[in-house]
């Protein structure tokens, strides 16, 4: 079925439309809602909210550019509202010592690594790291974007991301030398 017919019976409330797009959607959404919330309840609430959010405001959708990416843009601010609503951000360190770039970086680490291994490493990284590392890495955020939408120095999201490839790369490590990798 086209998708404006689908999209014009969600504007018009028709429910059989709704469920159509939920389950169409839901599960490319939940994997951003995680990435972010780094929890799955946390995440499932996002996903809730997010869809109220996107049948709330679907009237204003002018189908100009991918619906979905309509849809993504909304589940990206509902995330980020939550981690400041929540003040998940505030815990973002201001860096003194920018030395601590990565030195021995081994990219090549990551090509053995299954998806879900490298999103459970993503989920464990503290809130302000998981929260720039998604929009820059992941979303394609620059960091003046990124300073900007959280209220943080640029300085500060360049750090939380050096920080969060640290992180990541140490636990990449740790799963390789463990053999746990799927």
């Amino acid at each position: 079925m086209d998708e404006k017919v689908i999209i014009d019976a969600c504007v018009r409330g028709e429910s059989w439309a709704r469920k159509r797009v939920y389950e169409e959607y839901a599960p490319t959404m939940m994997s951003l809602c995680i990435r972010y919330a780094g929890n799955k309840e946390i995440a499932r609430d996002l996903l809730q909210d997010g869809f109220i959010k996107v049948f709330t405001r679907i009237h204003t959708y002018s189908y100009k550019g991918a619906f979905a990416g309509w849809m993504y843009r909304i589940f990206v601010t509902t995330s980020l509202e939550y981690l400041r609503k929540t003040d998940a951000l505030k815990s973002a360190v201001d860096i003194m010592d920018y030395s601590e770039h990565l030195k021995d970086v081994d990219v090549s680490v990551l090509d053995r690594l299954s998806e879900e291994d490298l999103m459970d490493c993503i989920k464990k990284l503290p809130p302000g790291y998981r929260t720039v590392f998604n929009m820059y890495a992941i979303e394609g955020y620059s960091h003046k974007e990124i300073a900007e939408i959280l209220g943080i120095s640029i300085t500060t999201s360049k750090t939380q991301f050096l920080r969060a490839r640290t992180a990541l790369q140490k636990s990449v490590k740790s799963l390789m030398n463990n053999e746990h990798v799927r």
